[in-house]
C-alpha cells in the first residue's frame, strides 16, 4: 500500500510542479514572478497584514517574505508603513493592483490549460478531495 500513496503523492507533487513552471514562465512574460504575484494576491486579501501573516498565507519563512517585500516595495508594486507598534502594514499601489489583474488574466489562462483534461464534474471532485485532505471534512 505504501508504493500506491508514494505514487499519488508523486502525480500531485508533478501536477503542482507543472502548474507553478508554466504560471512563472507565463507571469515573467508581464514582468513578475509567481512569488511576487502570491504576493501581491495575499496582500490583496488582506490589506495591512503584517509580514509573519503574509509569508504564512505565501507559504514563505518571514526573512525570505522580507527580502520579497523589499523588491516589489522597490519596484512601486506595494507600500509598507508603519502599523501598530512595530507592526509593518503591506499595501498595494495603484501599479501594484495593475500587476495583480494581469496576474490573474495569465493565471486564467494558464490553468485553464492546466486542467484542459478534466470535464467540470472531474475538476469538483479533485477540489473537494483536494479541501477534504487540506482542511478536514469541514471544509
Amino acid at each position: 500500500m505504501f508504493g500506491e500513496l508514494q505514487v499519488l503523492g508523486r502525480a500531485v507533487k508533478q501536477a503542482q510542479y507543472r502548474q507553478h513552471r508554466a504560471l512563472d514562465s507565463r507571469l515573467a512574460a508581464i514582468g513578475t514572478t509567481l512569488a511576487q504575484w502570491d504576493a501581491l494576491r495575499a496582500i490583496s486579501r488582506s490589506p495591512g497584514a503584517p509580514a509573519r501573516a503574509l509569508a504564512s498565507a505565501t507559504f514563505q519563512s518571514e526573512q525570505a517574505f522580507g527580502t520579497l517585500a523589499g523588491r516589489l516595495t522597490a519596484q512601486g508594486l506595494i507600500e509598507r508603513r508603519p502599523g501598530h507598534g512595530r507592526r509593518i502594514e503591506h499595501h498595494l499601489t495603484p501599479a501594484g493592483e495593475q500587476m495583480l489583474d494581469a496576474g490573474h488574466r495569465v493565471a486564467d489562462e494558464v490553468l485553464t490549460d492546466c486542467f484542459a483534461p478534466l470535464s467540470p464534474g472531474d475538476r469538483a471532485t479533485l477540489l473537494d478531495l483536494l479541501q477534504r485532505l487540506n482542511y478536514g471534512e469541514d471544509a
